[in-house]
């Protein structure tokens, strides 16, 4: 679509910037013509860079969100990320500002939840059935590494300290190390209180006795499953009519074309079918996969190793697998190497280096209300590891916040999660809060005197990140929208001194696309809101109760005007 400005201004800026660095290429000597003024050679050199220049600004185009941005009824729209915001100041803009605030989830006293020491889980997925309308409850279905220790051909240890005998029928024992992984399941009534079934489904890997795994091959006992994680919004037309569908990665001793990344289903959140292999990669970490719905395709995250750590053993041979990498396909179920290699989105940076967290352990992520979430895994080797949320719209570009916030604080010295935490991003919306499942770990990547377990966090629904208004005023104009009809609803809360609501005020003034206020939509004109620490869906009303429902179909802009108040989404319909 061809950009409304004129189109001489993009020429000649575009001129300009040719002839500032076509001038560079001019050697001032006694002969040539005053620098600025192009020698015959560099007209050439001009015209090349004004011409790629101009070629250039589609693509430069193209990173911005393509407007009037379309609100989908029942999606909130975020604003910490800028994607639906065109510009934010203070009103006193000399001494106030507003802010990006992060807001780290809340521990639950229950922590580490009941049930799992025997296992010592490291990765989790949760999933929660619908709401059964005769019951009133909804079932939470648990999908999690289970790290099982082991002597001989798989029996437990009695003493977990007691070193793995070698023994080549089992190939953890033959390794050296003291489990094998498993996915194993549990359920709950209240996502709190926790029971792993004794299910009958793979008694090969327990000595003949029943365990709660979920995941096995037949007739390939030894074949080990880890990191699972549930692929979300799937179209209906590749979900071959499974309830829920789980990624993992199969390993073992002998694998071969058995291994790497899978995928299965299941119907009733126990029984696994279709197990299929989608890339024979050995991306030993927790790889994720999501639906793009812009792209109209699958993108996988997971680790680069068919370049890095591929081959020799000194560092300068090997490189650095331990990045974020990711590869498209088309399809779900087929090969993905068929269409696309893992190629890096992420690599530590200067703020990383400064606590000597330069390596990525992995991004689980997920896609949902248009964004993707990765809980990038800051990794100082064989030592700490943590979880923080990063962001994306399109899946490449990507933004961490500057400070760099952990999701969820590490426990005090001595706790059980005090070293490690690995984040699920697939939080749980439990009435107006979402639960972030996690596992914690007493002791270092590189320690083997340690033991993990299952925690939950909690914040209010959509409160992870939100944009601040401070005690003078500010603002925050977002893009041109075009209004589905219906009225607009704010998820904002107070904040300053006691984030007391009698001091906090909150009004929209409803504008054109040059910003020339709608008649009847200004901030005077506006009911204000005080934020609210408990409601995250205030309508917003002006004079005469009038909504925005006769607005449908106008491309408008939003202008939110915060006084201790800070907005965390906003949108229109949906619960």
């Amino acid at each position: 679509m061809p950009s409304p400005q004129n189109p001489n201004r993009s020429g000649g800026a575009g001129e300009a910037l040719a002839r500032s660095l076509a001038a560079r290429f001019v050697t001032n000597t006694g002969n040539s013509p005053p620098l600025g003024t192009p020698s015959r050679p560099c007209r050439g050199l001009l015209i090349a860079v004004a011409v790629a220049f101009t070629t250039a600004l589609p693509t430069l185009r193209a990173q911005l969100p393509a407007e009037p941005l379309a609100i989908e009824p029942g999606v909130p729209q975020f604003v910490f990320d800028n994607h639906v915001v065109d510009n934010l100041w203070a009103i006193r803009y000399k001494s106030q500002v507003v802010r990006r605030v992060f807001h780290q989830p809340v521990k639950r006293p229950e922590n580490p939840l009941a049930g799992f020491a025997e296992d010592n889980p490291s990765y989790v997925a949760v999933v929660r059935d619908e709401i059964d309308e005769a019951t009133g409850q909804a079932r939470f279905r648990m999908y999690y590494q289970a790290n099982v220790l082991v002597r001989g051909t798989g029996e437990k240890l009695d003493d977990p300290n007691q070193e793995t005998l070698p023994d080549a029928k089992n190939p953890a024992a033959a390794k050296g190390r003291a489990y094998r992984t498993e996915i194993g399941y549990a359920e709950s009534p209240d996502g709190l209180h926790w029971t792993r079934p004794a299910l009958d489904l793979f008694p090969e890997k327990s000595g003949g006795a029943p365990n709660n795994y979920v995941i096995g091959l037949p007739g390939r006992p030894e074949i080990e499953a880890c990191a699972p994680i549930v692929v979300e919004n799937v179209p209906e037309a590749d979900r071959r009519g499974f309830k829920t569908l789980l990624l993992y990665r199969a390993k073992g001793k002998g694998a071969g074309d058995i291994a790497g990344i899978r995928l299965a289903g299941t119907r009733d959140g126990i029984h696994f079918e279709d197990d299929t292999a989608i890339a024979h990669l050995h991306s030993d970490h927790h790889n994720a996969v999501c639906y793009d719905p812009v792209a109209r395709n699958y993108v996988m995250f997971c680790r680069a190793k068919q370049i890095y750590r591929a081959f020799g053993t000194e560092m300068i041979d090997t490189g650095a697998s331990r990045r974020v990498a990711s590869l498209r396909s088309p399809e779900l179920w087929g090969d993905w190497l068929a269409h696309d290699q893992p190629r890096t989105l992420l690599v530590p940076d200067e703020k990383d280096a400064e606590t000597m967290r330069t390596f990525f352990y992995g991004m689980p992520t997920v896609y949902r209300h248009g964004i993707f979430w990765g809980f990038l895994e800051p990794f100082r080797m064989n030592d700490y590891i943590h979880t923080e949320v990063a962001t994306s719209r399109d899946g490449a570009t990507w933004l961490r916040l500057p400070d760099r916030p952990k999701l969820v604080e590490f426990g005090p010295e001595g706790a059980w999660d005090d070293t490690m935490i690995f984040g699920s991003p697939a939080w749980v919306p439990v009435g107006d809060e979402w639960w972030f499942y996690y596992t914690g770990w007493d002791g270092p990547h590189g320690g083997t005197d340690r033991a993990g377990g299952v925690g939950v966090a909690t914040c209010k629904r959509e409160r992870l990140i939100g944009q601040q208004g401070p005690p003078g005023g500010g603002v925050l104009c977002t893009r041109t929208l075009t209004w589905p009809g219906g009225d607009l609803w704010l998820n904002v809360a107070p904040v300053g001194e006691d984030d007391d609501p009698a001091k906090s005020k909150v009004t929209v003034r409803v504008s054109d696309v040059g910003r020339k206020v709608l008649e009847g939509f200004d901030h005077p004109d506006c009911a204000p809101l005080a934020g609210s620490a408990d409601e995250t869906r205030q309508v917003m009303t002006w004079q005469g109760g009038k909504g925005m429902s006769d607005l449908k179909g106008q491309v408008i802009r939003l202008e939110f005007y915060l006084e201790n108040a800070e907005l965390f989404a906003f949108g229109v319909g949906g619960e």
